[in-house]
């Protein structure tokens, strides 16, 4: 997937519209472009079975969020807090704001 097409950035808050967990909210930990992808707080949690090591010397099953497909998650209007699709507005001095399409309010940038 294209990185242009990407408006869904890492500390972003969306909502998980298809799949097991869905209507669930949270924040993205991670946007993985060369596949168009993302992890997202809580959402498709996996497990992973480790053995005793010196990072980890009691070992055990750790869990972690597994990547779910962008186009799964919709990102949320702060404004109204319910999910919108997003356009890109280039002001007249050449800066990108998104601007969430259901309410045209300006969505800003995650911190």
């Amino acid at each position: 997937m294209p990185s242009t097409k990407c408006q869904i950035m890492k500390g972003d808050r969306v909502r998980v519209i298809r799949g097991n967990d869905r209507e669930t909210e949270g924040n993205v930990l991670e946007v993985i472009k060369d596949t168009g992808q993302v992890r997202v707080e809580g959402v498709n949690m996996r497990k992973r079975h480790t053995r005793p090591s010196e990072a980890n010397p009691d070992g055990g099953i750790i869990s972690f969020e597994g990547p779910i497909n962008i186009s799964n998650v919709m990102l949320i209007d702060p404004a109204t807090d319910e999910p919108s699709r997003v356009r890109v507005r280039v002001e007249e001095d050449g800066t990108k704001e998104r601007i969430a399409v259901k309410s045209g309010n300006p969505i800003p940038r995650p911190q």
